[in-house]
């Protein structure tokens, strides 16, 4: 249920590149998988989030991705160079779900 809005949170977020189509979180292992169908591209791209952490700061909730992988190149660049290692703004209740 938690992931249907992350999910949903996601998507408004990758409205102008695409849409995410599936996603899996194992807040356990704390990795993620989903599958994302992007504008111009005729196949879905697999994006798999190895590892993350969630990080409080005052009443911020910050995502670092540690680790991800991507099923194009060119989007694993992108990942690698945008993503990981950076600080991401996170609703309260999103980080809550992960």
């Amino acid at each position: 249920m938690a992931s249907r809005g992350v999910q949903m949170y996601l998507n408004s977020l990758l409205a102008p590149y695409g849409k995410l189509t599936e996603l899996r979180i194992n807040s356990k292992a704390r990795s993620i998988e989903g599958v994302c169908l992007l504008h111009g591209e005729s196949s879905p791209i697999a994006i798999a989030v190895g590892s993350y952490v969630i990080e409080v700061d005052g009443s911020k909730r910050i995502l670092r991705v540690v680790e991800c992988t991507c099923s194009r190149a060119w989007a694993q660049a992108l990942l690698k160079n945008l993503v990981e290692g950076r600080p991401l703004a996170l609703p309260a209740w999103a980080a809550a779900a992960l």
